[in-house]
């Protein structure tokens, strides 16, 4: 089901044999409410978000609930300039990229973000 399947609805059919009566339901009226996003939650691969200088970080961002169309921004120490969209993060981490790594999720009507997650460079 989707937001534009909202609208007014009947059913309709042929009743009886040799000359049937074409017959129709009353219209009903159906609303289509949208999911606000919930439930924003981050991983990290290597686990627990300790990684080793010059080495692969991806970041995996999940949604609980939400009525798409999702958007995804990844950021880093509460900075408005994303560094990356989509589900997924992949890093080769320099000496600067230790921090608090947020995944921010939209549908155009809400937002939420996942809590915090500290990635440290070894």
């Amino acid at each position: 089901l989707q937001l534009h399947h909202g609208g007014r609805y009947r059913c309709g059919g042929r009743v009886g044999s040799g000359l049937s009566l074409w017959k129709e339901s009353a219209l009903v009226t159906v609303t289509v409410h949208g999911i606000p996003v919930s439930g924003v939650s981050l991983s990290a691969q290597p686990p627990g978000g300790q990684v080793a200088l010059g080495d692969l970080l991806v970041l995996s961002c999940a949604v609980a609930a939400g009525t798409g169309p999702l958007s995804f921004s990844w950021h880093r120490g509460g900075s408005a300039v994303p560094l990356g969209t989509g589900p997924r993060l992949e890093l080769h981490v320099g000496d600067e990229d230790s921090g608090h790594y947020q995944c921010r999720v939209t549908d155009g009507d809400s937002a939420a973000e996942s809590p915090p997650l500290h990635v440290t460079v070894l």
